[in-house]
């Protein structure tokens, strides 16, 4: 006798499916339901079979394991990058591919990764179409990343023009004007200015940097009328555009939303308020004023062709944006740093007495040559700048299949990775300059580390500086490749920062100025400042400082003031 034994059971899957059937057809309502609430359970499920299951392309680098897709790993990232980065390392390596918001994202680690993504070429890694959905709309068109790269070298060409030795000696002056009247004027500095050695004053150091900043840099840089002209309406209009620069923004450049507006409209008006200044400019003869509309109104492309006004407003609009946040946060961490390391305060401040000091215990102005020979202050900034870059991820897209070297990182011995084109290449010199790898304690703000001539730090310098860096011209002028070294504070390759000397300058000579004036602290209670946040404020409550005037060239620590990041301050 025969029988088929797989007949109860295929009776019994018709009867479930006819089942359904019935369920789903009596309301096709629930047919509905059920696909919203199953559909993204299956995508989910999918995108996690897909990972584990399905086999890899042995010549894709290793990717981060996800559980959301589309999502992937861009709240783990955009919460603490270095510490995703440092995480990931310790799993794949220093290439690694990750899912960010639907990008695939893939990370080279370390000098050498450094110097695979800055140091590639334009035409496989384009910065341009990587960041133009995001620049554009807040620095205009036909300039930047709304060009082909090289127009954008020839631009960056104009603005060197403007950034010159002559103009550097002018701004020192400058930039001490401004700082002195700015504490002479501001009610932060009530008790400096009241010449109180007996009290502490305080001060949130974000919000000084952020005003000194934008007013050194317009009496400078953007010229006089810009200086004279700022007020709450230029303060709200460069909000405005700065709402425009958030990840948001850059994930989905044109969403319906107030914000987005708000930048379009502040862009428009911006735009116009630059033109005028021109346009006055050229009526009445130009300007002899050593600013960078000066020195962009005289130049013309390789053709022949001159630099149109809109194009000149959209660079100082550039200008303005990219580097107000930068300067002002290095500033604010220089302050805190100086702060709570009182040792690093007092020979910053011996270094002015000795350089610039009069016996009656003022000082004299600073100078251009005089600032370059001031070691101290030097190590304080590249110091500052190690730990606290202006920025953590430089980001290119891949036009086309790149393979990665074998020296950075391989499959196997006879393998090669390759990222393919569509992906995103991600360099990070904020790792490279903590890599625990290469600096002696690394997380420890310790100026000294710069003055050993045989140390990471000094060779680094000299791979990124023009000592023993390879110097390549671009189109805008040799400059160090620096792609190589692990310290990039300003960036590498084509697009290292042309502001880099001016920023230098800037920085320096605030910093050196308000030591001068006051002794900082932090506010009474903190012994630690505050620690990088990548997604809110930069600095929390924690980010005031104490201040106490400097009562004589002697350095007199009988007075104190106090401060929260409020800095105390007590005169000098």
């Amino acid at each position: 006798m025969s029988f088929d034994s797989t007949a109860p059971a295929a009776g019994y899957v018709a009867a479930v499916v006819d089942a359904v059937q019935q369920y789903l057809t009596a309301s096709p309502g629930r047919t509905v339901l059920l696909g919203i609430v199953y559909t993204p359970i299956i995508i989910f499920v999918l995108n996690i079979l897909k990972q584990l299951v399905v086999p890899r392309d042995p010549s894709l680098p290793p990717e981060v394991f996800h559980w959301i897709p589309f999502v992937g790993s861009s709240i783990a990232y955009g919460d603490d990058p270095l510490k995703f980065f440092f995480e990931c390392r310790e799993k794949y390596g220093d290439v690694f591919t990750f899912t960010l918001l639907g990008r695939k994202v893939t990370v080279a680690l370390g000098a050498k990764g450094n110097n695979f993504v800055l140091g590639g070429k334009s035409t496989a890694f384009s910065a341009e179409d990587a960041y133009t959905h995001l620049t554009t709309p807040v620095f205009g068109k036909d300039v930047v990343y709304d060009v082909p790269n090289e127009v954008f070298m020839e631009q960056k060409k104009f603005v060197k023009v403007g950034l010159s030795t002559e103009n550097f000696r002018a701004y020192v002056g400058m930039f001490e004007q401004e700082v002195d009247d700015y504490m002479r004027t501001d009610q932060a500095f009530i008790i400096w200015q009241m010449d109180d050695i007996n009290e502490w004053g305080r001060f949130d150091v974000t919000d000084v940097m952020a005003q000194i900043t934008i007013l050194t840099a317009s009496r400078t840089l953007q010229g006089k009328e810009v200086r004279s002209g700022l007020d709450k309406s230029f303060s709200a209009l460069y909000n405005d555009l700065d709402g425009g620069f958030t990840p948001l923004n850059f994930m989905f450049p044109n969403l319906p939303l107030e914000s987005y507006r708000r930048r379009d409209v502040a862009h428009k008006k911006m735009s116009e308020y630059y033109t005028d200044i021109i346009r006055k400019r050229r009526e009445s003869g130009h300007s002899d004023e050593p600013d960078m509309i000066s020195a962009l109104m005289d130049q013309k492309y390789r053709d022949g062709r001159p630099l149109r006004d809109h194009e000149i407003a959209h660079i100082m609009i550039a200008l303005l944006m990219a580097g107000q946040h930068t300067s002002s946060a290095s500033g604010s961490w220089t302050l805190l740093h100086l702060a709570q390391n009182v040792e690093v305060q007092e020979a910053l401040y011996q270094e002015q007495v000795d350089h610039f000091g009069n016996p009656d215990g003022s000082f004299r102005p600073m100078t251009y040559e005089g600032f370059r020979q001031l070691p101290v202050l030097d190590s304080v900034i590249r110091e500052t700048l190690r730990m606290h870059p202006p920025i953590h991820s430089i980001m290119r897209y891949v036009r086309s299949d790149v393979p990665v070297p074998a020296t950075l990182a391989a499959p196997s011995k006879d393998g090669v990775y390759v990222v393919p084109k569509g992906y995103y290449v991600l360099a990070s010199a904020a790792v490279s300059q903590v890599d625990p790898l290469i600096w002696v304690n690394p997380t420890k703000w310790d100026p000294t580390r710069w003055s050993d001539p045989e140390g990471v730090a000094a060779q680094a310098f000299k791979t990124y500086s023009d000592e023993n860096g390879e110097k390549i011209d671009y189109g805008f002028g040799a400059v160090s490749k620096g792609t190589e070294s692990p310290y990039q504070p300003f960036g590498a390759g084509r697009h290292r920062c042309i502001g880099e000397q001016f920023a230098y300058l800037q920085l320096g000579t605030v910093i050196s100025n308000i030591i001068r004036k006051v002794e900082l602290r932090l506010e009474d209670g903190i012994t630690e400042i505050p620690e990088h946040n990548y997604h809110v404020r930069p600095f929390s409550s924690s980010s005031l400082l104490s201040i106490v005037n400097n009562p004589s060239i002697d350095h007199d620590h009988n007075a104190k003031e106090t401060s929260e990041c409020l800095l105390q301050t007590q005169e000098i």
